[in-house]
C-alpha cells in the first residue's frame, strides 16, 4: 500500500487553505490531515495529527509562524514535522529567523503551486527515509511531465493559479488527455468527475472553467494562444466554449507526447 505524506495547512486565509488543499488532493501520494487559521490552533493540529509536513503562514493572528516554530523548538520534541513557510513578506531577517528555527523552505506569496508540490516531494524522501522510492517511478514521471506542460501553457495564456477555474481546467485537460472520448460526455461525465474530486457541484465547475477562459481573453493573451499552436486559432472576438478549449489543449498535449 502506498504511504501517503501527511500534510497540515496553517494559514489565516481560507482561500489559500482551500486552494492548497485542492491542489494537494490531486496528488496520489499526499493527503491533508488538518487545518488551522492561526498559530494557537496550529500547534494543536500538529500535536493531535502528527503531520509529516506543515505548510505554515508567517503572518497570522494570535500566534504567528515564528511563534509556532519557537514554541516547537522550546518543547524539544524530537518528532517535529518539516516546515514550508509562506509569507507575503520576503524580508531577509524574517527568512533568516525562520530557517534558523528549522524551516526547510520559505516561499513568498504569490507562489506557483507546482513549485510547492515540488518542495513537498523534495522533503518526502527525508520523511520516509527514501524507503519508498515511489516518487522515482515511471508513472509519476509521466504525470509530472504532463503537469509541467499544463503549467507552462497556463502561464503562457494568462490563467492565474489563484482562481478555482485554474485547478478545474487543469483536471479537465488531464482527463481529456487520458481519454479524448470524454469530451463527448462533458456535462454527464467530465464536469461531475471534477466536481466529485473537489467536493463541489458540476455547475460550479462549469462556471469556474468559463471564468478562467474569460480571464485569459480579458488579459489579451489571444496572441499567445495562437503562438502556442503555430497558427491563428482565435481572434479577440472569437472566444471558445469550455469544451472546445479543453479539447484544443488536450490535443496539443497529445501531439507533443507522440512527437
Amino acid at each position: 500500500m502506498k504511504q501517503m505524506v501527511r500534510i497540515a495547512i496553517i494559514d489565516d486565509n481560507p482561500d489559500i487553505r482551500e486552494i492548497i488543499s485542492s491542489y494537494i488532493s490531486m496528488q496520489e501520494d499526499m493527503e491533508v490531515v488538518g487545518f488551522a487559521r492561526d498559530g494557537v490552533d496550529g500547534l494543536k493540529v500538529i500535536d493531535e495529527m502528527n503531520p509529516d509536513i506543515v505548510i505554515l503562514d508567517m503572518i497570522m493572528p494570535r500566534l504567528d509562524g515564528l511563534g509556532v516554530l519557537e514554541q516547537l523548538n522550546a518543547s524539544g520534541n524530537a518528532k517535529e514535522p518539516f516546515f514550508i513557510c509562506l509569507s507575503a513578506v520576503g524580508q531577509e531577517e524574517l527568512i533568516r529567523r525562520a530557517v534558523n528555527l528549522g524551516a526547510k523552505y520559505y516561499m513568498v506569496k504569490p507562489f506557483d503551486m507546482e513549485m510547492l508540490i515540488k518542495r513537498i516531494r523534495e522533503l518526502k524522501g527525508s520523511v520516509r527515509g527514501l524507503m519508498e522510492g515511489e516518487h522515482k517511478s515511471l508513472p509519476y514521471e509521466k504525470t509530472k511531465n504532463l503537469e509541467e506542460k499544463i503549467t507552462d501553457i497556463f502561464l503562457l495564456i494568462g490563467i492565474p493559479a489563484h482562481i478555482k477555474g485554474y485547478h478545474f481546467l487543469r483536471e479537465a485537460i488531464k482527463m481529456a488527455v487520458k481519454n479524448s472520448d470524454i469530451m463527448n460526455r462533458i456535462t454527464k461525465e467530465l464536469y461531475p468527475g471534477i466536481a466529485k474530486k473537489f467536493n463541489t457541484t458540476p455547475s460550479k465547475v462549469e462556471r469556474a472553467i468559463r471564468h478562467a477562459i474569460d480571464v485569459a481573453w480579458n488579459r489579451g493573451k489571444v496572441e499567445n494562444i495562437n503562438q502556442l499552436f503555430g497558427y491563428v486559432v482565435y481572434d479577440e472576438n472569437d472566444k471558445p466554449t469550455n469544451g472546445e478549449f479543453i479539447a484544443l489543449i488536450a490535443d496539443k498535449l497529445n501531439m507533443s507526447e507522440s512527437a
